[in-house]
């Protein structure tokens, strides 16, 4: 199963559209804050798509209508998601990966950064998909029966 991971699109719905384009076999969007507008208008546009989304620092006006975590269950695997503001994840990974570790996660999902980042910390699968407007990347993460895999892409 594919996940495709945006964040930061920060106003940038053509970026958004085009790497929805550019994965048409994806299963799961998670939208990791920064970019609430666009996402609704794509998920409009789109309705087919399944997509999640939290909050980011800069989605004013959202706050109330969109989490600042996100849970989800796929394959078999819990993942865990967030902007990452409140993780003060500009100040390193700690904070993030407590909270992840706490959720029994095998997955965290973060943005913030604006910098594309994929690591894994005693198991945990940590992926920041970087940003759609400032860096032109995105994420896949593969949960397969063999393990989880993830990518940083760039749009074409």
């Amino acid at each position: 199963m594919r996940i495709l991971v945006v964040s930061d699109t920060h106003g940038n719905e053509n970026s958004l559209r085009r790497a929805l384009y550019e994965q048409p076999g994806t299963a799961l969007v998670i939208h990791l804050g920064d970019g609430a507008r666009e996402a609704g208008l794509i998920a409009g546009e789109i309705p087919q798509i399944n997509l999640k989304q939290v909050c980011g620092n800069c989605d004013w006006g959202y706050s109330r209508l969109l989490p600042e975590i996100g849970l989800e269950m796929v394959q078999g695997r819990r993942i865990f998601y967030t902007h990452g503001h409140r993780y003060g994840v500009k100040l390193g990974l700690g904070r993030l990966v407590s909270a992840a570790l706490e959720r029994n996660a095998d997955i965290v999902l973060f943005g913030h950064t604006h910098t594309p980042l994929i690591d894994n910390i005693n198991g945990l699968h940590i992926v920041n998909p970087g940003s759609l407007t400032y860096k032109d990347t995105y994420a896949t993460v593969d949960i397969t029966p063999q393990g989880i895999s993830a990518n940083i892409k760039e749009i074409r």
